[in-house]
């Protein structure tokens, strides 16, 4: 295995202050990626847009600012984290300012691919940040760095004030100039990464473009964005689809079910450094497999549906009801949402363990898809309950997708375990 870069000295406080600035910095991130989750109803109605054109706005930004982790991630290799970041939330700043004088469909359309930027700062920030930290911190750090996700109920609570108070153009003006000001704490309370230092006094030369994207061809990395696109990109689609899926299971009214929608996602991203403290701990391996083998029992027992049996007993006919009550699938979807949390930092402990010297090329690869995972799986949840006619039918995709990750990871541990002689030394990173 490659050996890790080396981090910032000891006796200062860059590391923390590199991770506690980036961490804030994310936050406000994800808070403007999603504005279009509360700003969109309003705008779908001043518009009288159809469902697919809703569809296709408020999730414009989560695609855009998936496909661009990775061009992100390499230049942020190549030019470091601190520019990167920077002109990364500029960039959204003034596409968000923008939206607000947007007077047409197709000008919304344009600013929310500009909006999307925001959500591409998780590449810049991954690789920005396990620079400052050796090894045996990095699952913590990146834990820490990931908690920024709380940034989407940051939006559901706040914006929807500002939104009565003002109007939706109101909203984008103060998500941008938030993000505006971020840019600048951000820029002047940081510093460049150790290894952009070190090639800048050493005269080092960064690798071509191209050579960043050499690991991708590695089948190990796919793998850990099957991973991602599962603990990440689900729990995205799950956020989004808990309310529907609430009002049209148990009939629960828009409010409470948002209420429960937004407290699902707020210790759902908490606990990701809890993944990383446990990843450091025991090892990201293993702490995969209990998020699998855990996430797996969950979404099984939500994949059952409502049904009523009749059994031919020795006395007649016997009935029997099973349903998932409102409580139990609450108590149900935390567990699988903690899980979740523990895997996404776990997912992102095996990067620059491995690929130290890449990790904005294979950490956006991975952050892709697992974004991805937030742009499709909705559209998927929506396919099966027209085809199905099963609410329950969105998890049992979600436990296929999970068995099928548990699968792939330990036939492809076993392998690497009779191939690498060595492989003990490196079972806790893997």
């Amino acid at each position: 295995m490659t050996t890790t870069l080396p981090a910032a000295p000891s006796q200062d406080n860059a590391p923390v202050r590199a991770l506690a600035i980036s961490t804030i910095a994310f936050t406000v991130c994800f808070a403007v990626w999603t504005i279009f989750s509360i700003i969109g109803v309003r705008i779908k109605q001043e518009l009288g847009l159809s469902e697919t054109q809703f569809g296709l706005l408020i999730g414009t930004p989560i695609l855009t600012g998936s496909l661009v982790r990775i061009v992100l991630g390499v230049w942020t290799d190549r030019f470091g984290g601190r520019l990167v970041y920077t002109a990364t939330m500029l960039a959204a700043a003034i596409a968000t300012f923008l939206l607000a004088f947007a007077q047409t469909y197709t000008q919304m359309l344009i600013a929310a691919l500009g909006v999307g930027l925001a959500g591409g700062s998780f590449a810049v920030g991954v690789a920005y940040v396990s620079r400052f930290f050796p090894a045996g911190k990095q699952g913590t750090a990146l834990g820490i760095f990931g908690v920024g996700n709380v940034g989407a109920a940051v939006t559901k609570f706040l914006a929807p004030f500002v939104l009565l108070a003002g109007g939706w153009q109101e909203v984008a003006l103060i998500w941008a100039t938030c993000l505006g000001f971020m840019a600048f704490i951000f820029w002047f309370g940081s510093e460049d990464d150790p290894v952009i230092r070190q090639r800048r006094i050493h005269g080092g030369q960064a690798k071509s473009f191209w050579a960043e994207f050499a690991p991708l061809r590695n089948v190990q990395v796919w793998r850990f964005g099957l991973y991602y696109f599962f603990s990440f990109g689900a729990f995205v689609a799950l956020a989004l689809w808990l309310p529907r899926y609430l009002i049209g299971v148990y009939g629960f009214d828009i409010v409470t079910a948002g209420m429960i929608g937004a407290a699902y996602s707020i210790p759902a991203s908490i606990f990701r450094a809890y993944g990383g403290i446990l990843s450091d701990r025991v090892g990201a391996r293993t702490v995969m497999y209990w998020t699998f083998g855990v996430s797996a029992i969950a979404t099984l027992i939500l994949s059952l549906p409502t049904a009523d049996y009749v059994v031919h007993g020795i006395s007649g006919p016997m009935s029997f009801h099973f349903e998932v009550g409102p409580i139990a699938f609450m108590v149900v979807a935390f567990v699988l949402g903690f899980f979740m949390s523990l895997g996404k930092a776990a997912v992102y402990k095996h990067i620059p363990a491995y690929y130290p010297e890449n990790v904005g090329a294979v950490g956006g690869l991975v952050g892709m898809i697992g974004g991805l995972g937030g742009f499709i799986l909705p559209i998927a949840f929506g396919a099966l309950n027209d085809l199905t006619g099963l609410w329950s039918s969105c998890f049992m995709l979600l436990f296929a997708i999970v068995v099928a990750s548990l699968v792939w990871m330990h036939l492809s541990i076993r392998r690497m375990s009779r191939e690498s002689a060595d492989a003990p030394l490196t079972f806790a990173a893997q």
